[in-house]
C-alpha cells in the first residue's frame, strides 16, 4: 500500500505538494515536475486495476489486523468501482461550470506553499507546464468531439467566460499578489533574491499561464457546435450505464439508481410534511427576521448574540465550541479564513476547504466567495459545512489516527460531501435562532438541496428535457423558467455532483437511524459520531460495516 501511495501522489506535483510536506520522509525523492496528462487508454487502465486486484487477493484476509482488514476491503472496493468506469475514460468531463480544471487551478496554484526555495523553484518549473498540460487537456477535448461526447454550447460559453475573466485580469492577477506574499514568508532572502523571482514569476504568467488559458478558449470556441447532446448523458451510447456509475462512485451508497431516487423523493415528502407542521403552528416563523444582509440592523438575531459576520473565525471558534456535546474532541489546529478574488466570485463555489498536507494537518484554509453568503446565517452554516464540525474536522480528526497514508489519495466524495452537508443541517441547531426556526430553516435547505439531487438523476438518468425540469421545479412552487434554466445548464455539466452532497448526508442519516435501533436507549449521539469518523472515507456498506453493524 505504501508503494501504491508513493506511486500515485508522484504522478503529479500539485498533488505530491499538498499531500506530502516533507515526500522525501517517504522515500519519495526527485519526482518529476509535471501536472499530469489525460489518458483514454481504457486498456492500459484495466491492465493497471487487473494487477492490483491480483496482488491484493494474495493475502490472508482472515490473518490481517482489523485496520489492515479495513484498508482491505476499501482497496478491494476502490479497484473494482474503477474496472467499471475504465471503459468510459471520454465520458468524464474536466471542464464542469463550477469543479473544473479552469476554475479550480488557479486556486491550486495561488495556495501552493512555499515552504522553502526549493519549493519556489519547483512551483516556477510547474508554471512552465502549464502550456503542454493544457494541450493534453485541449487533444482530451477533441477526441471527446470526434467520439460524439462533447459538452454542450451552454457549457463551452460558461468555460470560456470563466477562462476570459482569469486572462483579462493581466497585472491584477492573483497569482502574482499571492506568490509575493508567499515568497515574503521565507527567511533570509535578500531584496535581490526575492525580485528575481517576481520577475520570473511575472514571465511565467505572462508566456505560460496567461497563453494556455488562450489556447483553452480558442479551442473551445473551435469546437463550440460539436456538442450535439444537448440533455443528459443517458442520451450518450451506454449513458444509463455510465451515470449509474458515476453514481456509485460520487456517493459510495450500495443503492441503485432507482433505490437512490426512492430515498431521495421519501426525504423531499418528509422534509415538506416537517414545513407545513411547522407553518401550520406559527403561519409567521418563515417571515419573521433572522440574520440582515449587509449593513446589518437590529433585527439580527446573530448579531444579538455577538455573532459578526464580518469575523468568520470567530464563527469558527463558536461553532467549534458549540459541537463539543455532540462531536469528540477536535485537533489542536489552527484556521485561516480567505475570500475568493473578486474576479472569480461567479465561477466557484460559495466555499471551499483546502485540505492540508497529511504530515502537517497544523495550518488549515478556508475559502469563502461573498457573492455567495448574502447573509449571517449563510455564512454560519457555510463555515459548519468547511469547517466545524464538516471538512476541517473530519479531516483533521481522521489524520491525528495516523492512519495508512494510502487513504489520503482515495476520493470518497460521497462521504467526504455526504459529512459536511450532515454537519451544515447540524448547525441550524447551534444557532441562536429558536428551535422552530431552526428547524424550519434545516428543513428548507435539506428540501432545496433534494430537488436539485432529484433534479440531477431526472436529467441524466431519466432524460428530462428543459421543460420536464420546470414542470418539476413548478411542482413544488418553483416557477422561475430563467433559474431553472440556469439549473438545468449547471446540473448539465457536472453529473452526479449534487447527490455527493445530498445521498451522502441522506446516509448518514440512515447509518444514525440504524445505530439507534441496534442502541436504544443506550445510543450516544458522540458515540455514533466517534464511530463513523474513526472508519474515515469509505464506501458506505464499509463504514456500516465497520462503524455501525458491530
Amino acid at each position: 500500500t505504501l508503494e501504491l501511495f508513493r506511486q500515485d501522489v508522484a504522478a503529479n506535483t500539485i498533488g505530491l505538494h499538498y499531500t506530502l510536506k516533507d515526500p522525501s520522509a517517504y522515500d519519495i525523492v526527485q519526482a518529476p515536475v509535471t501536472y499530469g496528462s489525460f489518458s483514454t487508454n481504457t486498456t492500459g487502465m484495466m491492465a493497471s486495476l487487473e494487477n492490483s486486484l491480483s496482488a491484493l487477493s494474495h493475502y490472508h484476509y482472515e490473518d490481517l489486523t482489523d485496520e489492515n482488514k479495513l484498508t482491505y476491503d476499501i482497496l478491494e472496493s476502490y479497484l473494482q468501482t474503477a474496472q467499471k468506469g475504465a471503459p468510459y475514460l471520454l465520458y468524464e468531463e474536466p471542464l464542469g461550470e463550477i469543479t473544473g480544471i479552469q476554475a479550480q487551478l488557479p486556486v491550486l496554484l495561488a495556495e501552493y506553499p512555499f515552504h522553502d526555495i526549493k519549493d519556489v523553484d519547483t512551483y516556477l518549473s510547474l508554471l512552465s507546464c502549464t502550456p503542454d498540460y493544457f494541450n493534453s487537456l485541449i487533444s482530451f477535448e477533441k477526441e471527446k468531439a470526434d467520439s460524439g461526447l462533447f459538452i454542450p454550447d451552454s457549457t463551452v460559453d460558461a468555460v470560456v467566460d470563466q477562462c476570459s475573466s482569469f486572462v483579462d485580469m493581466k497585472d491584477s492577477n492573483y497569482l502574482l499578489t499571492t506568490f509575493d506574499e508567499r515568497l515574503s514568508k521565507i527567511p533570509g532572502l535578500s531584496s535581490t533574491v526575492k525580485r528575481n523571482y517576481q520577475k520570473k514569476n511575472q514571465e511565467m504568467i505572462a508566456n505560460a499561464v496567461v497563453p494556455a488559458y488562450e489556447s483553452l478558449i480558442d479551442a473551445l470556441l473551435e469546437l463550440r457546435g460539436s456538442g450535439k447532446n444537448k440533455k443528459g448523458v443517458c442520451y450518450f451510447p451506454n449513458g444509463k450505464e455510465y451515470y449509474s456509475y458515476v453514481v456509485e462512485r460520487d456517493t459510495g451508497s450500495p443503492r441503485s439508481v432507482s433505490e437512490i431516487k426512492k430515498l431521495i423523493h421519501d426525504q423531499i415528502s418528509s422534509d415538506l410534511l416537517s414545513i407545513q407542521t411547522l407553518l401550520s403552528k406559527d403561519p409567521e416563523l418563515a417571515s419573521r427576521p433572522v440574520s440582515a444582509e449587509a449593513p446589518p440592523d437590529k433585527s439580527d438575531i446573530f448579531l444579538q448574540n455577538q455573532i459578526d459576520r464580518n469575523q468568520p473565525e470567530q464563527i469558527l471558534t463558536l461553532l467549534e465550541q458549540k459541537s463539543s456535546a455532540a462531536f469528540p474532541a477536535p485537533p489542536d489546529v489552527t484556521a485561516q479564513v480567505k475570500y475568493v478574488p473578486n474576479a472569480m466570485e461567479p465561477y466557484l463555489s460559495p466555499a471551499f476547504y483546502m485540505i492540508p498536507a497529511i504530515d502537517d494537518q497544523s495550518e488549515n484554509v478556508i475559502y469563502i466567495n461573498q457573492s455567495r453568503n448574502v447573509d449571517t446565517l449563510k455564512l454560519f452554516t457555510t463555515l459548519a459545512h468547511e469547517g466545524y464540525p464538516g471538512h476541517l474536522y473530519q479531516t483533521t480528526y481522521f489524520a491525528e489516527k495516523n492512519t495508512e497514508p494510502l487513504r489520503s489519495i482515495f476520493n470518497f466524495s460521497g462521504y467526504v460531501e455526504g459529512w459536511a452537508t450532515y454537519a451544515e443541517m447540524c448547525s441550524y441547531y447551534l444557532s441562536p435562532l429558536p428551535k422552530d426556526q431552526a428547524a424550519l430553516f434545516q428543513k428548507n435547505g435539506s428540501l432545496t438541496l433534494g430537488l436539485y439531487a432529484a433534479a440531477d438523476i431526472g436529467i441524466h438518468y431519466d432524460g428530462w428535457s428543459v421543460p420536464d425540469t420546470v414542470r418539476f421545479f413548478s411542482d413544488y412552487g418553483i416557477k422561475d423558467t430563467d433559474a431553472i434554466q440556469e439549473i438545468y445548464n449547471l446540473i448539465l455539466s457536472d453529473p452526479g455532483n449534487y447527490l455527493k452532497y445530498y445521498v451522502g448526508y441522506l446516509e448518514f442519516m440512515e447509518l444514525k437511524k440504524k445505530a439507534m435501533k441496534i442502541d436504544g436507549d443506550e445510543f450516544s449521539q458522540k458515540n455514533f459520531h466517534r464511530a463513523v469518523l474513526d472508519v474515515g472515507p469509505a464506501p458506505f456498506d464499509i463504514v456500516s460495516k465497520y462503524a455501525v453493524d458491530r
